[in-house]
């Protein structure tokens, strides 16, 4: 099937022929028609599947042209970056249509986005925490959305942007439809989904958890940071001419620690983001990336949810994530568009839980590959790496001190202040020995 297949607007259609879409994806053609009809939809696929694609089409399909300013649609996703790209998403499928899309996130003034919505919106687009300011400060007027969309719902979730769901949903009126889209869904976030959808349909248009066909999962067995370092560089050295490689730590230090380790070997090729950094450097970063301006990219997970960077030729876990579900959404940043690619793992032995952990859900365990020889692997440890000494046992009691008195000492004389009426003429009296009266004029 094609996209002229599916009921979509003719002004759609135009849009999806200059962007040179033809065929939809899985979860695109699976989803449509259900969405089409009004039912609350769950839909489950894997990064680079076409998710948001899947739920603005039925969207747009069933947008209707008002004169209300409010929004009827209304798209909350976890991240800042998320934000810009499907607000450039529906612009790309909008220009035959007279459709009003903004964004708003938090980080950037409140009263410029206010402004904005002020103006007229048929879509808005946010995280939740800026969506809840907005509608708490009259700015947004949610009663006459129509269309409900939460996008990476796990991750929202997981951020802690669950209490600012439940206020945002005060706001909303009771008739409404719901799409809620992921590429994992955990048993704590279906059991929150049944207590706000009715009777929702659940698409899954892939096994969640399982990994994309096109990717090549290959571990190395490796135990400290410049061992780590190490190999990566001789990774990086003998990649592919044009290749665009997405490295992944755990945490904003261990980022800008490798940034410093290996910036000296790649100045001009190589970049780094995570949630510290500036929001403008964050979007220029990604940008560069994506226009091969820079081909090695150092991130946390946050960019590893709905950013939409294309030709990603390798991912390397530099080490394992907390969840087994962020390891799909890192490694689903390659092999995306019928293309295929690698993902490479670094896996220290103090990690073997997690790695059970991931393989377990994806149902497919990892190949272990030989460290080249040419890699000079060091049993040296930086500081953060080092056991901390614990002590074993009960702490001491310190034993109590018999007759102890009182836990305040007295004032002095000088801080025992009372708080009197000023008397003036007794004051005078003490002071020069008789009272001392005005002068009268003359």
């Amino acid at each position: 099937m094609t996209f002229r297949d599916l009921n979509l607007k003719k002004p759609l259609w135009s849009a999806l022929d200059e962007l040179g879409y033809e065929t939809p994806t899985t979860i695109q053609l699976a989803s449509f028609n259900v969405m089409m009809s009004g039912k609350d939809t769950i839909g489950i696929a894997q990064t680079g599947t076409g998710k948001t694609l899947a739920y603005l089409l039925p969207c747009l399909c069933m947008w209707k042209f008002s004169k209300e300013p409010h929004p009827q649609i209304l798209i909350i996703v976890p991240t800042r970056e998320l934000v810009a790209q499907v607000v450039s998403e529906v612009e790309k499928l909008t220009p035959y249509m007279n459709v009003a899309v903004g964004g708003v996130y938090g980080g950037t003034n409140m009263s410029t986005q206010a402004a904005m919505v002020l103006q007229g919106l048929d879509i808005l687009v946010g995280t939740p925490g800026r969506i809840l300011d907005l509608a708490a400060s009259g700015s947004l007027q949610l009663k006459h959305v129509k269309k409900v969309v939460i996008d990476e719902v796990d991750e929202t979730l997981s951020l802690g942007f669950r209490p600012q769901l439940l206020r945002i949903f005060e706001f909303l009126p009771l008739r409404k439809q719901h799409m809620v889209f992921s590429a994992t869904l955990s048993e704590e976030v279906s059991t929150f989904l049944d207590d706000y959808l009715i009777a929702p349909v659940r698409i899954e248009a892939a096994r969640a958890g399982s990994p994309l066909e096109k990717i090549d999962q290959i571990a190395y067995q490796v135990e400290n940071f410049l061992s780590k370092a190490a190999l990566l560089q001789y990774l990086l050295d003998n990649a592919p001419e044009n290749s665009k490689v997405l490295v992944f730590v755990s945490s904003r230090s261990l980022a800008d620690r490798l940034y410093e380790a290996i910036e000296p070997s790649y100045v001009e090729s190589l970049g780094i983001i995570h949630s510290n950094k500036a929001q403008n450097f964050r979007f220029n970063t990604v940008q560069q990336f994506q226009n091969a301006e820079i081909n090695i990219l150092i991130a946390t997970d946050l960019i590893a949810r709905g950013i939409d960077v294309t030709d990603v030729s390798h991912v390397i876990n530099f080490d394992l994530p907390d969840s087994p579900e962020n390891y799909i959404h890192r490694i689903g940043r390659t092999g995306r568009a019928d293309k295929n690619g690698i993902a490479i793992t670094f896996v220290a032995q103090k990690e073997t839980t997690q790695l059970a952990t991931i393989e377990a859900l994806m149902q497919k365990q990892l190949d272990f590959a030989a460290v080249p020889a040419e890699v000079a692997f060091t049993d040296e440890l930086l500081e953060f790496e080092k056991p901390k000494l614990v002590i074993p046992g009960k702490a001491i009691k310190l034993p109590t001190r018999e007759n102890a008195g009182p836990s305040f000492h007295e004032k002095k004389a000088k801080n025992k202040k009372v708080n009197v009426r000023y008397d003036h003429k007794k004051a005078m009296q003490e002071k020069y020995g008789k009272p001392k009266k005005a002068k009268k004029k003359k």
